[in-house]
């Protein structure tokens, strides 16, 4: 029997430790350290309900059990070359409680180590399986020919038998990298035209990712005229093509100029961006052209397994340091262009900001919505005029318009029919500053 690297939820760690323990032990002694030599007889799962299954491998991070006598004299503990981390409060005379190393093993002897006081090393056969590598996301899914991406992930194992590989879609295969850890791949984008999945190659296995360099899927606005979406509301953002284009036009939030205050006031003739979905006419048209509602452009019946994603440029010169950025869907019941009938819908807003001012009571002000806001981090953030992808998961739409956790967001493919991008309060203090940020290829796209 093996344990994959998920058999345990890391989120659960102590309080799945604590419960392994006294499964392991009816009545555990406090610890202390022995002398004399450890013994294992086997090695089994934490879980009380597995404690007659035995196990001969685990997967890197897993939890197990060893089995056996005097295993207080342990000091030290080495899965393979991977030195193994060992809390007191898990160990007794008969049991000891461990988490695999996550550190991928250098040599390879499939075999734990265990010293004693005395320096004695101890040996036990045991396999340590090493994950294929995963693939989470890429820092630009638009770069061009030449500029440096990062490929994030686990799991990246050059091996001088098996190098690493990387293959575009377009099917050239890339070995020779700036830089790359066991999470990180870094290298210069060759030119490459083909939409589609990158693929990275190990000894251990391959991985596909989710994510699609120049990805056209679930486009909303390109601004190029793809989808011929663009400003549908109360203010005309700036759309704009220059020298930093990463495929021609972007809308842009701020000009250098507007000041954004500490606390994120409101201030949208500069930082709003607005497509509500209808028309002028009765009844509205939501199915085609400009002001199509945008479940009628992007299919959305999936939305709990999908994310919001888009580019964005931060020049160092205007950084970002106060205000959250709001990004909002919202339903026919919430706004539309004009306020006019809609065919099929009882509950008709008009053009409104009650979402973001609270006007609308609590059934708006508490609407769900997502909030980015990474200069929290350092207290300031630009991209040094570079374009990154930004992902927001739609499972992540779950604050209020101050920050709170709220319950009240999607219901269903009918709550995506307009967007609106906010930079405005959020409920955390910043720094006083004239950002500008650019944005580009807003699209929705699964996240698996």
């Amino acid at each position: 029997m093996k344990i994959n690297k998920y058999f345990l939820s890391l989120t659960m760690g102590l309080m799945l430790l604590a419960t392994a323990f006294s499964s392991c032990e009816d009545q555990p002694d406090a610890f202390e350290l022995s002398g004399g030599t450890p013994e294992i007889y086997y090695i089994r799962p934490p879980y009380l309900s597995q404690a007659d299954s035995l196990i001969t491998e685990a997967s890197l991070e897993s939890i197990i059990c060893l089995v056996g006598k005097n295993l207080t004299s342990i000091q030290q503990m080495y899965f393979n070359d991977q030195k193994a981390e060992l809390n007191t409060s898990y160990i007794t005379e008969n049991t000891l409680i461990v988490r695999v190393p996550e550190g991928i093993p250098g040599e390879v002897s499939d075999k734990i180590y265990m010293i004693n006081e005395a320096k004695d090393t101890v040996t036990y056969d045991f396999h340590v399986i090493v994950p294929p590598p995963t693939l989470t996301t890429m820092s630009c899914e638009y770069a061009k020919a030449g500029e440096a991406v990062t490929i994030y992930g686990n799991y990246f194992i050059d091996d001088p038998n098996v190098p690493l590989k990387v293959i575009l879609p377009d099917g050239q295969e890339l070995t020779e990298f700036t830089s790359f850890t066991q999470s990180t791949i870094s290298f210069n984008m060759p030119e490459c035209t083909t939409e589609g999945s990158i693929k990275v190659e190990t000894i251990y296995g391959e991985a596909t990712s989710a994510f699609h360099y120049l990805d056209t899927r679930g486009i909303l606005f390109d601004f190029d005229g793809k989808t011929g979406l663009g400003n549908h509301g109360w203010h005309n953002r700036d759309i704009l093509s220059d020298e930093t284009s990463i495929m021609g036009n972007f809308v842009q939030l701020g000009d250098g100029a507007a000041v954004m205050s500490e606390d994120g006031g409101w201030n949208d003739g500069a930082f709003s961006f607005e497509y509500w979905c209808g028309s002028w006419d009765t009844p509205q048209n939501i199915t085609s052209g400009d002001g199509i509602a945008l479940f009628n452009l992007v299919d959305f019946s999936d939305y709990e397994n999908m994310s919001l994603k888009f580019e964005m440029n931060i020049p160092s010169s205007n950084p970002w340091s106060a205000g959250a950025m709001q990004v909002c869907f919202e339903g026919i019941d919430k706004v539309t262009l004009s306020g006019n009938a809609v065919t099929g819908y009882d509950k008709v807003a008009g053009a409104n900001a009650w979402v973001f001012n609270g006007d609308g009571g609590e059934e708006f002000g508490s609407w769900g919505r997502a909030m980015y806001r990474p200069w929290t981090t350092t207290g300031s953030y630009d991209t040094g005029g570079n374009w990154v992808t930004v992902t927001i998961p739609l499972s992540s739409f779950n604050v209020d318009r101050t920050g709170a956790v709220t319950s009240n967001t999607f219901k269903s493919a009918q709550d995506f029919a307009s967007l609106t991008i906010f930079v405005l309060g959020g409920g955390v203090n910043g720094t006083e500053c004239t950002p500008i940020i650019k944005i580009d290829n807003i699209r929705v796209v699964p996240n698996k």
